[in-house]
């Protein structure tokens, strides 16, 4: 990365599935990402529990001696639904409320093999981005080409003119965990001149929420 201006990041959002999918190199390598954020001294923001790659990656972290961060939905704790977060949890009232709380705590978002809700997750903050809502860098790690099909899609939309080239540079991609935080580092945030004159603030009740949480 000689002659990049690396970004600082010091929390890193991970969305991916509560289950452990098919494959046991999802779990190896996500494992393997939760080592690789603690020997570069990142912290992890995830969405609470133990369940599937979410554990895997919060039990990494934790082992290297980093800070772990589970928000989650109180729907989702009503008989241990999920399993106890490992780390601090903060629990909100709904789904966007999290979205929201993750992207405000977090400096960069990777997106690990998921179902649904990893997908949701995803394209909402990309879609964030493309909307100057925040200028974050984020990634899919491609384990196994898991992602191949998506990133595909994305590209066939790009030559069908529906997502723009510099829309386009929002996500990245990467098959290994080192790889991918040094693209995230190195990312450089190419906004629409339209978009970027959108005003984006949050409401004053979820300012007083986003101060406390930082006080905590």
């Amino acid at each position: 990365m000689e002659g990049v201006s690396v970004r600082k990041i010091k929390k890193i959002c991970v969305f991916c599935g509560a289950n452990s999918g098919k494959d046991v190199a999802f779990v190896n390598a996500t494992f393997h990402l939760g080592k690789v954020l603690g020997k570069r001294k990142i912290d992890l923001v995830y969405g609470g529990g133990k369940l599937g790659l979410m554990g895997c990656v919060s039990t990494a972290v934790a082992q290297h001696e980093r800070q772990v961060l589970g928000i989650i939905p109180s729907a989702f704790t009503v008989n241990n639904l999920v399993g106890e977060t490992c780390g601090k949890e903060i629990k909100v009232a709904t789904m966007q409320e999290r979205l929201v709380m993750m992207m405000e705590l977090s400096d960069a978002f990777i997106a690990l093999p998921g179902g649904f809700g990893t997908l949701e997750e995803l394209f909402q903050m990309i879609s964030w981005a493309q909307l100057s809502i925040h200028n974050k860098p984020i990634g899919v790690l491609n384990i196994n080409g898991f992602f191949n099909g998506l990133l595909s899609f994305v590209d066939h939309a790009v030559k069908q003119e529906f997502i723009t080239p510099r829309a386009r540079k929002i996500l990245i991609s990467a098959t290994t965990a080192d790889e991918l935080v040094d693209k995230l580092q190195a990312f450089r945030f190419e906004s629409d001149p339209a978009l970027s004159k959108l005003k984006w603030s949050p409401s004053s009740s979820q300012k007083e929420k986003l101060d406390l949480t930082l006080r905590l």
